[in-house]
């Protein structure tokens, strides 16, 4: 299985650390699209838009981002990262991405999750309490309406679909990922659906996820689905620098900066020390920052410990500069992509 490189954006607005300066909604849409731009020159794999409904971000709508980047690109993938399913229609859902698809010839994808914030639910006019079940009844819902045309379906949060057309229908066979954040229930569930698995990482250790990733695979078995189907993807703040030094350098203050303006509105204050920061970059963290070659090396780990066969990485957090993004984003591509790619080309082939 091919190793997948990306990034991923949610397009926060947030202020400049050094001139002070806010950048307009539109002018960081227009950097969203450069980024996906660059990133398919370069040879990625993926480009993910994730979902927020907040002043402090322009991505409230990412088929539609998704959809400008379609026609800025020509071959990388295109996915959600998350789609905030317990507080969307299915079925509109479905509609989007399969025009999303039609649009981009064939490249857009689905990550659903439950969100971890939670401003779309009383917009949207859906109950807390119903958290969890809303998450559980529109995906089945979702890969119902995938799976067949017409649909029949009921549930107990929705009203029924009796023998409904949905439409328009994708090209390809529009893959939906699970975003988890690594809870056990979560892991499980997904593989006993024989969906690819979404890690999300935002501050831990490397070896965080082993439990849940242990399940998912049981699960998945115990449920008649093909080992060698399941996919695990790793999706992490990150940058890829010239050095180890100045990866940590960039990065640091936007990175610590981000942590405490988004998510001022959980209540919640985060201040992240230089060296806790440091201790995240290192190869025991989940973080992936650093030089080209620690990035490698780091991929190799996540590749060896979970199998992971997608990394994706969310390098503008907290406002990284446009230029120092992109650039971040080429090293990824040219050197960190070819490298990790033939080396576990190299391994499967040995071990098959």
């Amino acid at each position: 299985m091919a190793f997948e490189l990306g990034i991923l954006t949610f397009g926060e607005l947030t202020t400049d650390l050094t001139t002070g300066r806010m950048p307009s909604p539109e002018e960081r849409m227009k950097q969203t699209i450069e980024q996906a731009r660059v990133a398919d020159e370069v040879g990625l794999d993926v480009f993910g838009v994730g979902e927020h409904h907040r002043t402090d971000f322009v991505a409230s709508a990412p088929h539609m981002v998704l959809a400008a980047a379609a026609m800025a690109t020509r071959n990388i993938q295109l996915t959600s990262g998350v789609t905030v399913l317990s507080s969307e229609d299915p079925v509109r859902v479905f509609q989007n991405f399969a025009t999303l698809d039609l649009i981009s010839g064939g490249r857009a994808e689905i990550i659903a999750g439950r969100g971890s914030y939670t401003e779309s639910f009383p917009l949207f006019g859906y109950d807390l309490g119903d958290y969890a079940d809303l998450f559980r009844e529109k995906l089945d819902l979702l890969l119902a309406i995938r799976a067949e045309n017409p649909v029949s379906w009921q549930g107990s949060l929705r009203a029924p679909l009796v023998n409904a057309d949905i439409a328009p229908r994708p090209i390809s066979d529009l893959p939906i990922w699970v975003g988890v954040g690594g809870t056990p229930a979560s892991a499980v569930r997904t593989g006993q659906l024989g969906l690819p698995l979404a890690l999300a990482l935002l501050l831990g250790p490397i070896t965080q996820f082993e439990r849940p990733v242990d399940l998912y695979r049981q699960a998945s078995v115990d449920a008649g689905h093909d080992p060698s189907s399941q996919r695990i993807s790793i999706n992490a703040h990150g940058m890829v620098g010239k050095t180890s030094q100045s990866a940590r350098d960039d990065f640091f203050p936007y990175f610590s900066r981000g942590l405490g303006e988004n998510n001022h509105q959980r209540g919640a204050s985060f201040n992240l020390p230089r060296n806790a920061f440091e201790a995240q970059a290192s190869p025991a963290g989940g973080l992936l920052v650093g030089s080209p070659q620690e990035i490698i090396d780091k991929l190799l780990t996540y590749h060896d410990l979970y199998g992971v066969s997608r990394a994706v990485f969310q390098m503008g957090f907290g406002g990284v500069p446009q230029q120092t993004h992109l650039e971040a984003i080429e090293r990824l591509g040219s050197e960190v992509a070819p490298v990790i790619r033939a080396e576990i080309a190299s391994r499967e082939s040995v071990n098959a």
